[in-house]
């Protein structure tokens, strides 16, 4: 079992990661601005279902294979940059119209979560930062190593949990001023689609 100091400290630094600006907590901002909090709740526990998937990557192996080939890391990323020009086209495609109908609209929670699962699942670089950094935190001496990596990505994502929902709230605050002008809806859908756009070119960017 890790020691509580151990999981302390690495909580903490969880916390620091999970506030530097990055692709993620910018998804959820701007989805958070665009829909109000619980949707970016909705891609906050997607996001963190993709962090589990690639914590159980790292404790059973499978990561090694993106850190090794340079076929799987390139179609992963390829995969996941067409995911974002899709969600960039959909964004840009939307009309005023269509903007002010969706307000009044239940929104499709279910397909945030979706959203935000496959952004963070299909970000290959997610998987080798977990293999060099949750070992770190884990000791052969203090149980099996499976274990202990799944405990710290878990741990992992409830400090993202946490500094993600917080953002959503934030940023949800300012859904209501944004609901009342449908030429500021227009704007902010143009702003998502921007930066969906801009994730999709620093993913095909990516370097192992």
């Amino acid at each position: 079992m890790i020691a509580a100091e151990m999981l302390i400290t690495f909580f903490s630094v969880s916390v620091l990661l999970a506030l530097a600006p990055g692709p993620d907590n910018i998804f959820v901002l701007t989805q958070s601005a665009l829909s109000g909090k619980y949707a970016g709740f909705a891609v906050t526990l997607g996001l963190c279902t993709g962090l589990i998937a690639h914590t159980s990557a790292v404790a059973f192996g499978v990561a090694v294979i993106f850190q090794s080939s340079v076929l799987a890391f390139t179609a992963l990323k390829f995969v996941g940059a067409a995911y974002l020009l899709y969600l960039a086209w959909l964004s840009f495609g939307a009309s005023a119209r269509k903007v002010s109908a969706r307000v009044n609209e239940s929104l499709n929670y279910w397909r945030l979560y979706r959203r935000g699962i496959v952004m963070n699942v299909t970000n290959p670089k997610v998987s080798i930062f977990f293999l060099a950094f949750l070992p770190q935190f884990a000791d052969p001496e203090r149980g099996p190593l499976v274990f202990q990596i799944m405990l710290l990505g878990g741990v992992f994502a409830i400090a993202t949990i946490l500094v993600f929902g917080s953002i959503a709230v934030f940023a949800g605050s300012l859904g209501t001023w944004i609901g009342k002008s449908d030429r500021t809806q227009l704007i902010m859908n143009r702003v998502a689609g921007t930066v969906f756009a801009a994730l999709a070119l620093r993913l095909i960017m990516t370097e192992r």
